[in-house]
């Protein structure tokens, strides 16, 4: 985490804090990125990630803030996206639960990885692509259990927009964007890992 990384992450929180959509949605959007920060921050100097983590891992919160400042169904960019390709819903969601695999996946594997936890490229990329979805599957229990909590719908927050496979689709872009990740950054990753260990 460089001064750059925090500075970015900062500016767009505040931004997404001034006068938001739905403020309780904010909070329940925004937490996981905030949490990851206190996270990173409490083990940047016990275990620094890779370059290429901390640059996703940015990407990502910004994903979760931006769609914690409009809710998730209700992105501008994502509204004019809808009437170019002819979209009947605002699909910001399913950007983010791709970003919900493809990111996950690339920490649990430097994780994993780095620990030497599994030995094996196949058993590493079958587990960290299972931690993807086992996290993504219980953020989709953390919807309806807030769902529940709040005695409504909680439209906002679970983003569904009349959608009856919403939660099937959302796990679908999660695996996708796991997939994707490992195929399209694992060699960079190795190399990064190899660095940082060196170092």
């Amino acid at each position: 985490m460089t001064y750059a990384w925090v500075g970015a992450f900062a500016a767009v929180l505040i931004w997404s804090a001034i006068d938001p959509f739905d403020p309780l949605t904010w909070v329940l959007e925004v937490m996981p990125a905030v949490l990851g920060f206190v996270a990173l921050a409490i083990t940047r100097s016990r275990f620094p990630l890779t370059p290429l983590l901390y640059v996703l891992i940015l990407i990502h919160s910004i994903i979760l803030i931006v769609g914690g400042h409009y809710t998730y169904a209700e992105v501008p960019l994502f509204d004019w996206l809808g009437e170019v390709f002819g979209w009947e819903r605002n699909n910001y969601d399913k950007l983010g639960h791709f970003a919900q695999g493809f990111v996950p996946v690339m920490i649990a594997r430097e994780i994993v990885v780095r620990l030497e936890v599994i030995n094996g490229k196949r058993w590493t990329n079958f587990f960290v692509v299972c931690f993807a979805l086992a996290l993504s599957a219980f953020y989709e229990l953390i919807e309806w259990w807030v769902a529940l909590a709040s005695g409504q719908e909680a439209e906002a927050f679970l983003g569904t927009q009349g959608y009856v496979w919403d939660t099937q689709s959302d796990m679908l872009w999660c695996l996708g964007g796991a997939i994707v990740a490992l195929l399209s950054l694992s060699r960079w990753h190795n190399r990064q890992m190899k660095r940082l260990e060196a170092s």
